[in-house]
């Protein structure tokens, strides 16, 4: 017999060799039912896999994360079957569930093109081999066994992920006619899969490299219901009509050129004017928390960065070297602002009695990306984070980063993000090459993570792995309108840049200790902030932060003078109006102002004139009926006050 131990403590005790499915039908048939995989000691296996010793599980369902990407990824294993059987010859390249489905980088035969057209054949092919309920099966074999194969299949992308493992026992995965090489996990058998849809088609060079070929990629979601699966369509649709790309264009918010380049976005008036006042916004909510404003350079010497390690993380996706022709200097284009902080820190002797030492740059960083995987402002090479690094004492360092989980909490208030999860990332215990700095130093960073985060009341999960290079973090996970999660805000402790940057204050025992280092980016980074602003607001954003509050519809010609009147008493009322002096009706004004998501409509006419009102629309309510131009001022004022006021509370 074999001891389980379950997420709540209790232990059961089973005959060696049960499987994570028997387990859940011995506590209840309707479980069994929902449960996707089972993970053991921390790795997530096939609910059919044998379990040999004592272990502590956990049975994770679709509401779980692991029970999702099983389900995902035996999907991708699904539509791959169907892919040889249509196109014999086809050759596959990896097939990972992502966080929206999945997909597989295939090569189609000589001659052979999948377009978007042969979607439906794929699918109808899937939901034949769906039915049989063939269950896919693990086996293991020798490396060498499993290199032979492929080779005599002539598959070249097998042979060259093959290649990279490190000798020993690999896996396979079959069902029905169809095996991969694979580590899992699966689900039981493929007839969970009951609702599927492919989505689309799109070109990905072989392991993202633009030297390589060019394979097809086919992207897919599945659900173990018809009705989820009609609700996540559902679901896209409005994502689409809210994709900030569309709406950025629609509202003349940014652009892009190529003639600057791939992945440089260029802010126009309106987005400037949302930017600043986020910037605006985020500054007085740091001042009023003690940070200092700096500002550094573009570009660092490569020395500086190879100090920090961002070199050796960051080497090969920076925009350098850059070498002086006189002097002989390298410099980068700065991919992380934390080493420039750093030598600031560093420019005068600090005592204990000056810390912490709070300094925030809205600062920006260049990362060369792959043009494959730019997206809008979602994925960029240039942009903007709003940095802030804390240097504190050991005994500070639990009140800074709660004060700082306080001002991540102003932020989403302010903007209306309600619905987040809390995620402790730390390093991966079985790969440590991956992470600078000492056992010891790591050990206090996360305690320290795991302790703050418990004070302040927080239901955090712990990931291992996703820990940044230099300490681990806490990251705050959003769900946006559409129940899209974005990560929004990060928090890291950092006990190695001090150190590699020989960082010190004067104790008051006047010996020479080394500070703790507080990396903290509420929105992460400006464009991707305004992205996701975008998407979830569908474009309609708070009163306070829109760029235009007002538009001034004028009926005719005759009125325009009465319309200059009414936007300059707004504009000393602080109201942020503008003028549509087109010669259009009046109907064609009222529909583009609405489009472009103007809260306010003021139509003025003859009749306005002379009573000195304004007749008022409200994006989304229309008519409000006709108010005194100052009682209009007074009522938006009050409206823009109190959602400031609200904030501040």
């Amino acid at each position: 017999m074999i001891r389980i131990t379950f997420p709540d403590k209790s232990v059961r005790e089973y005959p060696k060799g049960v499987t994570g499915l028997e387990i859940a039908k011995s506590l209840s048939n309707s479980l069994a039912k929902e449960v996707l995989s089972v993970t053991v000691n921390g790795e997530v296996w096939d609910l059919t896999r044998p379990i040999n010793e004592d272990a502590e599980i956990m049975l994770n369902k679709w509401e779980d994360e692991e029970g999702v990407h099983a389900f995902w990824h035996s999907s991708a294993h699904l539509m791959a079957e169907a892919l040889e059987a249509l196109y014999p010859g086809i050759k596959l390249g990896i097939g990972p569930s992502i966080d929206n489905g999945f997909y597989y980088d295939v090569d189609p035969p000589e001659g052979v093109t999948i377009t978007d057209s042969d979607l439906q054949a794929i699918e109808t092919k899937m939901k034949e081999l769906a039915k049989q309920q063939n269950p896919y099966v693990r086996k293991e074999t020798p490396k060498s066994e499993a290199l032979e194969h492929y080779k005599r299949k002539g598959d070249q992308y097998k042979v060259e992920l093959l290649n990279e493992l490190e000798d020993g026992t690999i896996s396979f995965y079959t069902h029905g006619n169809f095996t991969d090489l694979c580590r899992g996990p699966h689900l039981p058998d493929t007839g969970y899969i009951k609702a599927f849809k492919l989505l689309n088609i799109a070109g990905a060079y072989w392991r993202g490299n633009e030297r390589n070929k060019q394979l097809t990629r086919i992207y897919g979601v599945s659900f173990p219901k018809q009705k989820m699966l009609e609700d996540h369509l559902a679901m896209l649709e409005e994502a689409k009509k809210r994709d900030h790309r569309k709406i950025g264009r629609e509202l003349e918010l940014f652009t892009f050129s190529q003639s600057v380049g791939s992945g440089l976005p260029m802010w126009l008036p309106r987005g400037a004017q949302l930017r600043e006042r986020l910037e605006e916004f985020l500054k007085r909510v740091q001042r009023d928390h003690g940070y200092e404003q700096v500002i550094t350079p573009h570009i660092g010497q490569k020395e500086l960065y190879v100090t920090s390690g961002h070199y050796a993380k960051y080497g090969e996706d920076s925009f350098g070297p850059i070498s002086t022709p006189a002097e002989g200097e390298e410099f980068l284009l700065k991919p992380m602002n934390c080493p420039h902080h750093c030598e600031i820190y560093k420019f005068k002797p600090r005592s204990y009695k000056d810390l912490p030492v709070r300094m925030a740059e809205f600062g920006t960083v260049y990362r060369y990306e792959q043009s494959g995987e730019l997206h809008g402002l979602t994925r960029v090479r240039g942009f903007t984070q709003d940095d802030a690094h804390i240097f504190c004492r050991p005994d500070q360092l639990k009140e800074e980063f709660t004060k700082v989980i306080d001002i991540i909490f102003i932020i989403f208030k302010a903007l209306d993000f309600k619905d987040f999860t809390v995620q402790i990332s730390l390093r991966d215990p079985n790969d440590k090459d991956k992470y600078i700095g000492s056992d010891e130093n790591w050990e206090k960073a996360e305690k320290a993570i795991i302790e703050a985060t418990m004070e302040k009341g927080l239901e955090a999960s712990i990931e291992y792995g996703e820990a940044a290079f230099y300490g681990p973090k806490l990251d705050f996970l959003v769900k946006d309108a559409l129940g899209r999660k974005w990560q929004l805000g990060t928090i890291q402790v950092d006990y190695n840049l001090p150190e590699r940057f020989n960082m010190e204050y004067t104790g008051s025992d006047n010996l020479k200790h080394r500070p703790v280092m507080i990396h903290r980016a509420p929105f992460g980074s400006m464009e991707r902030f305004v992205a996701v602003l975008i998407e979830h607001t569908a474009g309609k954003f708070p009163l306070w932060l829109t760029p235009d509050q007002v538009v001034i519809l004028p009926i005719s010609e005759k009125v325009h003078n009465y319309a200059e009147k009414v936007f300059n008493f707004l504009k000393n009322c602080d109201i942020r109006a503008l003028i549509d002096l087109r010669n259009e009706k009046i109907g064609r004004k009222i529909r583009d102002s609405e489009l472009k998501r103007i809260p306010y409509l003021l139509v003025v006419g003859e009749k306005e004139a002379e009573s000195n009102t304004v007749s008022v629309r409200k994006q989304g309510e229309g008519d409000k009926g006709s108010m005194i131009l100052e009682d209009f001022a007074k009522f938006a004022r009050e409206e823009i006050e109190k959602q400031i006021e609200d904030i501040r509370k």
